[in-house]
């Protein structure tokens, strides 16, 4: 059963640049559905959380380009809890301004922090580690949750836990560190050693807790957030307006999370975790024909493989390629190697040096 102090924090800020050209900063990865299941990343975010944080206490930061489309795909989210920062300040500043206003409402208020766009395979699993997390955050814990490895991932950062914890038991631990993002070598090294996890980017604490937390080790931007007034005086806005691009542009992480004594973390087995960070992930989570092409439109196939084709109700021909991404909207088309589907954001680079802006 739900508690009535539990909250959660979506953070859907991003731009999604390795999505391009359907990702584009009106029309962001978040709000768009990448062909798994039938509703928005945003939407499947909402929904499975519904069982221990109904939509009216669903809380949302993103940025004014898509605030609105959120609003409209999200009709049971208060749409007063769908802020538009003024600033890119990454997440140390978005979760203080978020605590600020849910200790303002609710001073025993208790958040978990969810990003936006990933996919999770197990739902109910996931619910379960998620209320393993929320009960260690009542007890004054930073709580995170570590996802098992599955391969040696040099894109994500790790959390050491202790030797011999148990992944998949419903407990936390005290964790003993965080690791940046590795070498592939030691990627290799973490993966075998068995007590490093994946560092998901979801985390629980109390909102005093973490206020806390920014008061100790980030004091510059914990003042400038407890000026603000309470989220319902008719001057919030603007002087979050004022107040918000002030604060440091620093990672909840490297402000709060490394420096913290009071972090537990729950090693979790597998709940079908899938951060769809490239083209190459939608490619991994679709089914395939038998030459291993996944594709969302028609296609015709021959002497190819390993193909990832999106071009809308367009019947696609395919003749002696492999390993290819193609994605066609009405004013561009990608076609990329699917092996570099991670550089992809290097375009919406190149368009912005360009000022092609109606591109990007």
């Amino acid at each position: 059963m739900a508690k009535q102090n539990y909250y959660g924090l979506i953070l859907a800020g991003g731009r999604g640049t390795r999505f391009w050209p359907r990702s584009r900063k009106h029309n962001a990865k978040q709000v768009l559905n990448i062909g798994v299941g039938d509703a928005t990343l945003i939407q499947a975010t909402v929904e499975r959380l519904a069982p221990i944080i109904p939509p009216e206490r669903i809380w949302i930061l993103t940025n004014d380009f898509v605030r609105d489309e959120i609003v409209r795909q999200l009709p049971n989210v208060p749409a007063k809890q769908i802020i538009a920062e003024p600033a890119q300040r990454n997440t140390a500043p978005a979760i203080g301004l978020a605590a600020h206003i849910l200790e303002s409402i609710d001073p025993d208020a208790i958040f978990g922090v969810f990003p936006s766009d990933h996919v999770i395979g197990n739902p109910k699993r996931f619910l379960s580690l998620v209320r393993t997390a929320f009960r260690a955050a009542e007890k004054d814990h930073i709580a995170v949750l570590g996802v098992s490895p599955r391969w040696p991932e040099t894109g994500y950062g790790y959390i050491e836990f202790p030797k011999g914890t148990q992944e998949g038991k419903l407990e936390s631990v005290p964790v003993k560190r965080f690791r940046e993002k590795p070498e592939l070598k030691e990627a290799k090294k973490f993966v075998r050693a068995g007590h490093f996890y994946w560092n998901a980017g979801m985390f629980f604490w109390k909102a005093a807790t973490i206020l806390d937390g920014l008061r100790l080790h980030l004091p510059k931007t914990a003042t400038l957030l407890s000026s603000l007034p309470h989220f319902e005086h008719k001057e919030f806005a603007s002087r979050v307006a004022k107040v918000f691009p002030l604060c440091e542009n620093i990672s909840i992480d490297y402000a709060v999370l490394q420096r913290a004594d009071n972090v537990v973390g729950v090693a979790c087995d597998d709940f079908g975790w899938n951060d769809v960070g490239s083209w190459h992930a939608v490619y991994e989570l679709l089914s395939k024909d038998k030459g291993g092409n996944a594709s969302r439109s028609e296609l015709i196939v021959t002497n190819s493989g390993g193909n990832y084709v999106d071009c809308g109700k367009k019947v696609v021909a395919l003749l002696g390629v492999n390993d290819l991404i193609v994605v066609d909207t009405p004013d561009a088309i990608l076609i990329a190697d699917r092996k570099q589907a991670q550089q992809v954001g290097d375009i919406v680079k190149l368009l912005e040096k360009q000022s092609r802006h109606e591109l990007i």
